[in-house]
């Protein structure tokens, strides 16, 4: 897998992306800005309730339980219980998938 130093390229930073957006579309900057951060609350508030957020062309958020599981302390090695907990995970949908790495 190629690392960002590899390539020589570097990510997108969050103004890149709003300016993009405001380019493209001809929206204000400012309401580029407060479209994400109402995509963010929804998405925030749809986990929250239904257990994921579907978003088209993209993927889907989805909140998933992870079980009690052992574990060892990397520095003593000594076994450990690991309690169980709830995270956030991407699914990146199929579409994209296949945009992004084409089968060969």
């Amino acid at each position: 897998m190629a690392t960002k130093a590899a390539t020589g390229k570097k990510r997108m930073t969050q103004s890149e992306v709003i300016n993009h957006f405001s380019e493209s579309t001809g929206m204000k900057r400012a309401q580029v800005k407060e479209f994400f951060e109402e995509l963010s609350t929804l998405a925030a508030r749809e986990v929250k309730s239904n257990g994921e957020f579907v978003l088209p062309g993209f993927g889907k958020l989805v909140k998933s339980e992870r079980k009690a599981r052992e574990g060892r302390n990397p520095a003593t090695g000594e076994t450990i219980q690991i309690p169980a907990k709830t995270t956030l995970k991407f699914r990146v949908g199929k579409s994209m998938k296949d945009t992004v790495l084409p089968k060969k």
